[in-house]
Formats: structure tokens, C-alpha cells, sequence
């Protein structure tokens, strides 16, 4: 995330499941295709899930779970929950049973290797319903931000350093590094960085002075992004191409600051925009993180996490994706200024899925706020239903539900 969820770290899947060959048969930067290595209320009615169909499509299966979910159900697959470093996975038991979560994700300092977070991973998907099992984030970007560590991981380049290396190559060690994910349990690596730096970098507080950017120009990021997001895929982990439209033209991290995180310069016609939209329609990526910086010559009005123009208009209509959109952190000190309880709200209002939480007590009131609206807006329960189902999509997708 552009801190929080960028800088922290989800903890993963009980097991490594596997995904469906047809995720991973994806168009590639060079055009070829690869095969993988290895109105709803509270009181809704309670169904069993039907058997898949023989031939059916995961969107078509989804409609089908999500419509026997109740409407807490429903808005718990929207938020990914944080575990911290040093913190019992059996902190957040009663959180994901009672509230129906469907995410999580690992903050902190993993420092003890493989075995460590594969415990602690199977746990927290011990607390999942056998159907509908979770997904499992971190931030392993490599270099300052790589959040697991020790026996099993590899020390990871920079993103710097990455862009210094083959489109091959890179997709080849990102295949490596996604392995050991899997293995501990991981599902989702909230990587790559595609954003552009357009100035001096050591300025770029969120990108450019922490080198997560693959330090190339627009089109250079997008090639070495699409053999990041490729590299997972091979082993079986999903991407997040973050941080949609890009943070490489402001000077604050929007993690710890309100000043500096305008961009009066970047357009979804221009090149920075380009080479997100450019992965985004090769690869499919399992996700699309937003920015929360605000974007004066797309839409002043709102931060781009929160700005239908954006995710509506651009990402979902536009480039055509129906994957999932989440936030960067909700908790990020550029979102201070929102009542807690409205954060997710305004996300799927805008065509938004998944609340990125980095801070444990921002958990209820984003829950509470979304269920109190979806009851009492029919048509906002619909985009809740929608958004769910795009979720439940990917969980398909990747063999856990």
C-alpha cells in the first residue's frame, strides 16, 4: 500500500490451493499464452450453495454463492482484516466468525521464516467457513518493503533492482518468490508498484525515495510489471498493481501525511495511467489497488479510492475489468479527515470491493457502517451484492470456495 497496506503484510491460506488452469491461462506482454508451472436484508434466507455446473464460469457460480449468503455475509467478503507481527492469530477468531470476514492480511515484521507464517496462515483459515475460505495478503515488494522474512524467503531486490533485469528474468524470479508465498500460505502479493516517478525521486516520499517503483519510464514499468503479475500466476498467487492511478508525481506518503498528496499532473490519458491500464488488460490481475492520493485533472472532488469517475468510469467501464478493486489502507492518515464508519461506505459507492484495513480497531466501524447503510439503502445493497460477487469470483478463481 502507499504504507500501511503497502508496508504491511497479510497473513495467508491455510493450505495452497490450487487455482483453476483457466486463471492462469493469460495473454503474456508478448501476446502468447502460458500454462502454470506448478434490495437484500439482515433476515435473508440461508440456502445451501448449489453444485457447480458442469462448464460454468465462476461469475455464474459466484451470483449463485453470494445469493445464498445473508446481507452480513455479503459486506464481510468487502474487508481484509490486519494481523500483526508478534500478535496471536486466535486475536482475530471471533472477528472473522461473528462479522463473516473474508480477508486478511499479515502487517508487520515476519521475520522468522516459512514455517512460521504457514502456522499462523492455517489458523486463520481455520476460523473460515470450509466453503468459503480466505484470502490471505502481504506486501512483498522486495527491498524496504518485504514483510516476510527468514528460513524459506528469499532476500528480495528492490523494485529498483528488479527493473534493472529481463522481462524473463524477473517473471522467473518473481515465480520463485511467489513459491514461497504459496508454501506459507499466501494467496495475494499486494505487489507490483506501477506507479511512475516524474520527478526528482528522492522527493517522492511514497515511491521514489523507497525505490518500489521498477525506476523506468511508463512503459518500462508496465513490461516489468506484467512479469511480476505473470510470475505470481505461475505460482499460483494473485497480484495487486497498486497504486491506481499512481503516486510517482506527489511529494507525501499518504500513509502518514495530508500535505503534498495532490497530483496536478497525472490524466488517464497519459502515460503513468497508461501503464497501469496497460497490465491491467493483459494480465487480469486478481486485483486493483487504489490510490489515496487525489487526482486534480481526473476528479478533484474525491481522493481516486473514493471517486466513481475513477473505478466506475475508468477501471470497471473503460478498461473493462471486473475484479477486485481494493483500497489502499483505510487507516492511512490521508483518509483522517472521513468518519470511520463511512470509509467503506464510499468505496463501493464509487464501484470499489475490499476495505484494506491496517489498523484493528478500524475493523467494526467500517462492518457496522456498511451493514447499517446496505439496510437501509436498497440500491446500496445491490452494489454490495455486486461487490461481493466479484470477490467471491476471485475466492472461486483461486480454488477457495
Amino acid at each position: 500500500m502507499a504504507a500501511i497496506c503497502a508496508l504491511a503484510v497479510v497473513l495467508a491460506g491455510v493450505a495452497v490451493y490450487g487455482w483453476r488452469v483457466g486463471w492462469f491461462a493469460k495473454s503474456t506482454s508478448n501476446g502468447n499464452t502460458t500454462t502454470p508451472q506448478t434490495s437484500q436484508t439482515s433476515a435473508l434466507p440461508r440456502t445451501d450453495v448449489p453444485s457447480p455446473k458442469k462448464n460454468d464460469d465462476p461469475a455464474a457460480q459466484a451470483q449463485r454463492a453470494v445469493s445464498a449468503m445473508t446481507l452480513e455475509e455479503r459486506v464481510g467478503q468487502l474487508v481484509m482484516v490486519p494481523l500483526f507481527a508478534g500478535s496471536e492469530p486466535s486475536s482475530l477468531a471471533s472477528t472473522i466468525a461473528d462479522e463473516h470476514i473474508g480477508s486478511a492480511i499479515l502487517i508487520g515484521n515476519w521475520n522468522t521464516g516459512v514455517d512460521t507464517v504457514k502456522t499462523a496462515t492455517a489458523q486463520l483459515q481455520g476460523y473460515a467457513p470450509a466453503g468459503n475460505r480466505l484470502i490471505i495478503a502481504t506486501d512483498q515488494e522486495g527491498g524496504q518493503v518485504q514483510h516476510l522474512t527468514g528460513t524459506g524467503f528469499d532476500t528480495m531486490p528492490s523494485a529498483v533492482e528488479q527493473g534493472t533485469m529481463s522481462a524473463d528474468a524477473l517473471r522467473q524470479s518473481a515465480g520463485t518468490w511467489g513459491s514461497q508465498l504459496a508454501t506459507a500460505g499466501i494467496n495475494v502479493d499486494l505487489a507490483p508498484v506501477l506507479g511512475t516517478v516524474v520527478g526528482d525521486r528522492a522527493s517522492n516520499a511514497p515511491i521514489g525515495a523507497l525505490d518500489r517503483d521498477f525506476g523506468l519510464d511508463a512503459a518500462g514499468n508496465a513490461e516489468h510489471g506484467i512479469a511480476v503479475i505473470e510470475g505470481l500466476r505461475d505460482a499460483q498467487v494473485g497480484a495487486a498493481v497498486k497504486h491506481y492511478p499512481g503516486l510517482g508525481a506527489v511529494s507525501g506518503n499518504t500513509d502518514f501525511t495530508t500535505e503534498g498528496i495532490l497530483d496536478t499532473t497525472t490524466t488517464l490519458g497519459g502515460a503513468e495511467a497508461g501503464a497501469f491500464d496497460q497490465a491491467i488488460t493483459k494480465t487480469d490481475p486478481a486485483m486493483v489497488m487504489m490510490s489515496l492520493a487525489t487526482y486534480q485533472s481526473i476528479d478533484p472532488n474525491n481522493p481516486a479510492v473514493f471517486s466513481s469517475t475513477i473505478i466506475d468510469g475508468h477501471i470497471r467501464n473503460a478498461l473493462k475489468y471486473t475484479g477486485v478493486v481494493i483500497s489502499d489502507s483505510m487507516s492511512a492518515e490521508a483518509l483522517s479527515s472521513y468518519d470511520v464508519s463511512q470509509l467503506g461506505v464510499k468505496l463501493v459507492e464509487a464501484g470499489g470491493d475490499m476495505s484494506c484495513i491496517g489498523q484493528t480497531d478500524y475493523v467494526k466501524p467500517i462492518v457496522d457502517g456498511l451493514n447499517e447503510r446496505a439496510k437501509s439503502d436498497p440500491a446500496f445493497a445491490s452494489k454490495v451484492t455486486a461487490a461481493a460477487t466479484r470477490v467471491m469470483a476471485l475466492k472461486i478463481k483461486m480454488g477457495l470456495a
